[in-house]
């Protein structure tokens, strides 16, 4: 099942076309100065919040009896780990499944998903060695300058 996507006008004027979309599929509400809305039908939300949690939950109980088998899953499932540095690999792993054994047991994925993005960007950095060398450092503090906060007038 693939998500169909709409202008978020569309919900207001085209109603006859969005709703009848959700018979089989999630829509996706495009919206141009905010985030994008997802309308799906309770049955098949709540079919994913279940198996969401069930899967969460059986990581937890894997990872509480072997953690490190856990941990080697997660490495299998997400290949650009491998970029990482192998302690950063572990730290990684580590992180990520603390995150998604707290969403199991809260139902809060968010921070789970954020530490997904910010690991995987990190790795990419590793990816091209050339600018992994460049953000180590060391760094000349001649290259750097004041700059103001954000929203102040200078």
């Amino acid at each position: 099942m693939t998500a169909k996507s709409f202008p978020f006008s569309d919900l207001i004027r085209k109603q006859t076309s969005v709703f009848p979309a959700l018979a089989d599929a999630d829509v996706i509400l495009e919206r141009r100065d905010a985030e994008n809305l997802v309308l799906s039908r309770s049955e098949r939300f709540e079919a994913k919040e279940t198996a969401l949690r069930l899967l969460a939950r059986t990581i937890a109980i894997i990872a509480k009896s072997n953690r490190s088998l856990a941990e080697e899953v997660f490495e299998e499932e997400l290949p650009w780990l491998k970029w990482l540095p192998d302690t950063g690999r572990a730290e990684a792993a580590a992180e990520l499944l603390d995150q998604l054994i707290a969403g199991a047991d809260t139902g809060l994925f968010t921070p789970f998903a954020r530490d997904l993005v910010a690991w995987q960007h990190t790795a990419e950095i590793y990816a091209q060695p050339e600018l992994a060398h460049r953000l180590a450092g060391p760094f000349d503090p001649s290259d750097f300058s004041e700059v103001s906060r954000p929203g102040r007038a200078e």
